[in-house]
């Protein structure tokens, strides 16, 4: 194409100079929320020591998008992903290829968020290791021209380890790895009986809930798995970080205060930080964070790698 527009993000291969503002990306953050994203940028932004000129603060790259929001604290770039497959599927196509205009050399994407635990309190941190879907199947399956095409759901167990490295013997909370179920709905497809429906009985949601149990699952959301297969499809490594806001063996609503809930909702962007931070420090970029502008020297020839093969399943 003689020009790629990012229509969902606000920007284009041929109306702007993506290298120069995106060329030393290294970390892609993806949650939830715009607000989420934001508060994550600030708080990345102190935690890596960028400084913005007195007087301004971050902007939302995408805000004329009116569907994303953006911000890009030096090599770290905080996203917001909306809410189940079709809005994070939609993002991580432009995302992947927004890299590619950038020639990002192998970056590295995290989504950062919530979930429903299945037998974990709430503040439980969940490192998935696999995604699967509401039939418990390892893959992401999509109708394409007509025809379903299956997806592997796979995340880089290297970084799965490197992360569950990082949570230190003072936190307050724990930090597991397993696997996590991806559903298309939040109410039914969750089991849940406090949505608008009841076609089924507390003991079939018991049932249900026992089922996923048993077989590994540690928690439940809406976008582990389009996030890990399209993201392995690309050969870029990638990590779902996510903390329990409710444990649903025992009940479907959430009803711990906002307060201690914004307080969990921090810790997975706890445990990104600390390895952003460790990265930057073993590579010797730390001190490349602190400009005000893409530190781009030179252009780097794109290339996305697929990892070795025992970092998969």
């Amino acid at each position: 194409m003689d020009q790629d527009i990012l229509y969902h993000l606000a920007l284009g291969s041929g109306s702007h100079d993506l290298v120069e503002m995106f060329g030393d990306v290294k970390f892609v953050c993806m949650g939830g929320t715009p607000k989420r994203m934001e508060q994550f940028a600030y708080y990345i932004m102190e935690e890596i020591g960028h400084k913005l000129p007195a007087g301004t603060m971050l902007q939302d790259i995408s805000q004329f998008s009116y569907r994303y929001s953006m911000y890009k604290v030096g090599p770290v770039l905080s996203v917001s992903h909306g809410m189940g497959i079709p809005s994070v599927g939609i993002l991580l196509h432009e995302m992947i290829k927004l890299m590619y205009h950038a020639r990002v050399k192998d970056p590295i994407f995290f989504r950062i968020g919530t979930s429903g635990g299945i037998g974990l309190e709430g503040g439980t941190v969940v490192i998935s290791e696999e995604a699967v879907d509401g039939l418990l199947r390892p893959y992401f399956e999509l109708p394409v021209l007509g025809k379903l095409v299956q997806r592997r759901a796979l995340l880089d167990k290297k970084l799965v380890r490197e992360l569950k490295a990082l949570h230190y013997p003072d936190d307050p909370y724990e930090t597991l790895s397993g696997k996590s179920l991806c559903t298309t709905d939040f109410y039914e497809g969750q089991g849940r009986l406090d949505g608008a429906f009841c076609d089924y009985t507390e003991a079939d949601k018991m049932a249900f809930l026992e089922k996923v149990h048993r077989a590994g699952v540690l928690n439940m959301e809406m976008e582990s798995l389009a996030f890990a297969a399209l993201t392995y499809h690309a050969g870029i490594r990638s990590a779902v970080i996510c903390v329990t806001i409710v444990d649903r063996l025992k009940g479907d609503q959430i009803h711990s205060p906002k307060e201690v809930l914004d307080e969990w909702q921090q810790r997975p962007q706890v445990l990104v930080s600390r390895y952003i931070k460790k990265y930057l420090q073993t590579k010797g970029r730390f001190q490349e964070s602190y400009c005000g502008s893409p530190c781009v020297k030179s252009p780097r020839r794109f290339k996305l790698v697929q990892q070795e093969s025992e970092n998969y399943d």
